[in-house]
């Protein structure tokens, strides 16, 4: 087995999940969040900069308002959230603080992240906590957004986060050892992976479901994490948080767990953001023609290579390119609103001032906002 990536990383993103943060759901552990806090200041002593995505505060507020079990309304999701916000980041900072190192409360929705200026905003403020030494304790802000709770996926916040501030590496703490080539509760013949290839479409089909009842992810949102994170040119470790010390034998260079490696080119900033829109607001269905086009040859969009427009959206907004499949291969911005899209759709560059009246650019979108998934 190759020595683990970590040992070389500078900056990390550290995703701790529910079940290694609450008692089975009932509450903060405060002995674990002072063992992770304890791990990471020694990750901080040898220089390294550490962000951490830590879930719990669903957990802790359900404990708070004194709920038997976890609700399912929206507005009570909500509510815990808020009430439990509150536990977690004072536990996290009485225990960073035994350690004399500051912390500080990032709380971020995909509206964050999708806005232009917000996005260079969050980066640039995390990226001066870091030159300060302080530890970023981010979580998805569940009082108002709907998707982090619905999706239950701190796993891809993750992964947005060490594509924000281009981390070296994303460590994705779990419940269990790593990925297996099968569920183990369930086939016997189930290897062990440990190493492979962010991205690689077989890992996909490996990953199972939700195992836990505590969070709502399961290996399949940390797989798909990696491949997102791997595009900044960030590696990823998946491994069991209740292994001793695994952050500072991950650091000495110790196999543990499942390393996903990237090895593609890390995308531009601008396209990087691009990759990271969760939701969009219209999709292009295009040709294998165009399909190719774009994934082989570098192109920009063009509207004839446009089988159909879905949705509604405006010029300047982020769209999902699909193939004839429906698999998802791009994201851009668009040179014109749904309703000029559909009427220049199947038609040549020459024909759109003919058919608006008038022309902005030849393309639907261009290259240059275009990036592949």
């Amino acid at each position: 087995m190759n020595p683990s990536v970590i040992a070389g990383a500078h900056r990390l993103v550290v995703k701790v999940g529910s079940s290694l943060v609450t008692n089975e759901g009932r509450g903060l552990d405060h002995g674990r969040l002072a063992l992770w806090s304890a791990q990471i200041s020694a990750l901080t002593e040898t220089g390294r900069e550490v962000v951490l995505v830590s879930s719990g505060a669903i957990a802790e507020g359900i404990k708070r308002l004194g709920w038997k079990k976890r609700p399912k309304a929206l507005n009570e999701l909500q509510a815990a959230a808020a009430v439990g916000q509150m536990g977690l980041i004072e536990a996290y900072e009485r225990s960073f603080r035994a350690h004399k190192l500051h912390t500080a409360q990032i709380l971020l929705t995909h509206a964050d992240l999708a806005d232009r200026e917000r996005y260079l905003n969050a980066r640039s403020t995390l990226l001066k906590l870091l030159e300060l030494k302080v530890i970023p304790i981010i979580n998805e802000n569940d009082t108002v957004t709907t998707d982090e709770i619905k999706v239950g996926d701190n796993d891809t916040l993750g992964a947005l986060v060490a594509n924000l501030i281009e981390a070296d590496a994303l460590i994705i703490l779990t419940d269990q050892p790593g990925l297996y080539t099968a569920d183990p509760r369930k086939n016997p013949d189930a290897r062990f992976v440990h190493e492979a290839v962010a991205g690689d479409p077989a890992l996909e089909e490996m990953a199972g479901g939700a195992g836990s009842n505590v969070g709502t992810g399961g290996m399949i949102t940390k797989i798909l994490a990696a491949k997102r994170a791997a595009r900044s040119g960030a590696h990823t470790v998946i491994v069991s948080g209740r292994e001793p010390d695994v952050l500072a034998r991950l650091a000495r260079g110790e196999p543990l767990g499942t390393q996903l490696i990237t090895r593609q080119a890390p995308l531009a900033a601008r396209r990087q953001w691009l990759a990271d829109h969760l939701q969009v607001d219209g999709k292009l269905v295009l040709d294998a023609g165009a399909a190719h086009a774009l994934l082989k040859q570098g192109k920009s969009l063009l509207p004839i290579g446009v089988l159909e427009v879905r949705g509604e959206f405006q010029r300047g907004a982020v769209v999902a390119c699909l193939d004839e499949t429906g698999r998802d291969i791009a994201r851009g911005l668009a040179n014109y609103n749904s309703d000029e899209a559909r009427r220049i759709a199947r038609k040549t560059s020459s024909e759109i001032e003919a058919i608006l009246g008038y022309v902005d650019e030849p393309e639907l979108i261009h290259r240059d906002n275009l990036a592949l998934l």
